[in-house]
């Protein structure tokens, strides 16, 4: 077959090496992977943005803001930061405040000593710090996980990172050798995982929550999957889990973590542990949060030899401090050779946004009862989680009310994730348009009321079921108008579709 004058250009013929940009010869891995929280919904909303924010276009829309729920980012929604972090970060940056006798009057003394003590370990916040991250926050990391689970820590196995999902992309970069390599993940899934393995050219291993069952994990399922997987070829090396859970908000049981930990002992599976929602647990007494560092050690010889990476991060939580790129992960049983990889590949990115740490530092080492801004601190922190459990119970309630919409109750995170049994005549549709179902939904909800959520699609479902995913961020006291937008749009649009 003759070669045409674009195949050459992008193969670098006539002399040009590697040829211009193009979709045909960047990587395929690239073109592969998908975010569905970034995906075709967000972009489609900030075009709207674009418009609303346009005295020419913005006519064109009933609605005069966009709404964001396809994403995690709380303080996008108005989430007040915490006073203390803020506080500290102020000084860090700006170190001749704690020199200045008027700021004395303006910041409190906790946060100033603490702003002190970490420059005294950093020098300074614009130069690099040590790889793995500041010595001293990696001992306030260790110190934490001692204090939270009752087992030891070390900061030699703490690394500091831009945001848990830096640490997720090294460690499954670590663990591929080659093509067939496996990971186990959730379906319903966050699509950092899928993408991921996808950009690393490993093999995406699916095993199913059960929506029936609050979201369950069942191993059972986990075996099968895994079997299978196996006897396909794929080399099956780690399991990743996500508790609380994401898109699920589900918070899963002491038992099933141990019968996991077990599989992982028996099959020599290595466990990643997605622990970014531990402080989103609305129903503690009811479903207690536990880590798997915890329940690991707690089982001692039973499940001795799992390895284990535990992550954590500032973005969610009552910090939600998502744009400042903080989050860390614990290596547990791992060779200390294979740390020392961990370390060389961390220094490849020199280190961790320095301001980032610092936000880390605080979220692990609020303030204590005694120090100046204790009082502050907890009252503010209350004052968000307890309206983040409002929220949860309020669009949970509205979306069960809705025709067609069965929702499980958020136990943790900050989303839900709605099962939607479409109408006949919708599903028709949405095949004759050759796109998923839910996904046509999500836009016509954003484009009727700036409503923007995730179809299930972009996380993975049970085949033939749909659904949506919503966080409940919106501010409070917009809150029942935000649940209001989306009930009219459902049922006016039921209407339509229902009597076809």
């Amino acid at each position: 077959m003759a070669t045409t004058e674009k195949q050459k250009m992008a193969s670098g013929v006539n002399g040009r090496c590697g040829g211009r940009l193009s979709l045909d010869n960047i990587n395929p891995a690239v073109r592969r992977a998908e975010y569905a929280v970034r995906g075709e919904l967000a972009v489609t909303a900030e075009v709207i943005r674009a418009e609303l924010q346009d005295p020419e276009k913005r006519h064109k829309w009933p609605f005069d803001k966009i709404i964001n729920c396809n994403i995690g980012n709380p303080q996008q929604l108005g989430q007040k930061p915490l006073s203390f972090l803020r506080q500290v970060s102020a000084l860090v940056d700006c170190p001749e405040l704690l020199d200045n006798k008027e700021a004395a009057a303006l910041f409190p003394q906790d946060a100033m000593e603490r702003a002190g003590e970490l420059l005294a370990s950093i020098g300074n916040v614009g130069a690099y710090s040590h790889s793995q991250g500041v010595p001293l926050i990696r001992k306030s990391v260790a110190r934490f996980i001692h204090e939270r689970d009752g087992h030891a820590a070390s900061p030699e196995t703490i690394f500091l990172t831009d945001g848990a999902s830096t640490g997720v992309k090294n460690i499954l970069q670590m663990l591929v050798t080659h093509p067939k390599v496996g990971f186990m993940i959730p379906i319903p899934q966050y699509p950092l995982y899928s993408a991921t393995v996808t950009l690393i050219d490993g093999v995406a291993v699916p095993y199913y929550m059960d929506e029936n069952s609050d979201w369950c994990l069942h191993v059972n399922d986990l075996q099968t999957q895994l079997d299978k997987a196996r006897s396909e070829g794929t080399e099956v090396r780690a399991l990743c889990v996500i508790n609380p859970g994401n898109p699920t908000g589900n918070v899963l049981t002491h038992q099933n973590m141990k019968d996991i930990l077990t599989l992982c002992a028996r099959e020599n599976l290595i466990l990643l542990a997605d622990e970014v929602y531990q402080t989103n647990v609305y129903y503690p007494s009811e479903r207690p949060w536990y880590s798997f560092k915890r329940v690991l050690m707690d089982m001692g010889k039973e499940v001795e030899g799992v390895q284990l990476f535990s992550l954590h991060s500032i973005s969610k939580g009552m910090v939600g401090e998502c744009g400042r790129r903080g989050g860390y992960f614990e290596v547990t049983g791992v060779d200390p050779e294979v740390v020392k990889e961990f370390y060389k590949l961390a220094s490849i990115s020199l280190c961790p946004n320095v301001l980032g740490q610092v936000a880390v530092d605080v979220m692990v080492r609020p303030p204590k009862p005694g120090d100046t801004s204790y009082n502050t601190y907890m009252q503010e922190y209350q004052d968000v989680y307890d309206s983040l459990k409002r929220r949860s119970i309020l669009i949970h309630e509205a979306l069960n009310t809705m025709a067609g919409i069965t929702c499980n109750r958020a136990q943790g995170a900050m989303y839900v994730f709605a099962k939607v049994d479409f109408p006949k005549s919708f599903l028709s549709h949405a095949e004759s348009q050759c796109k998923s179902p839910d996904l046509i939904y999500a836009l016509e909800l954003l484009k009727a009321t700036g409503v923007c959520v995730v179809p299930g699609s972009g996380f993975g479902q049970v085949q033939g079921t749909f659904h949506i995913r919503s966080t409940f961020l919106p501010p409070e006291d917009e809150f029942k108008a935000f649940v209001g937008r989306i009930e009219t749009f459902h049922r006016d649009w039921w209407a339509k579709w229902s009597g076809k």
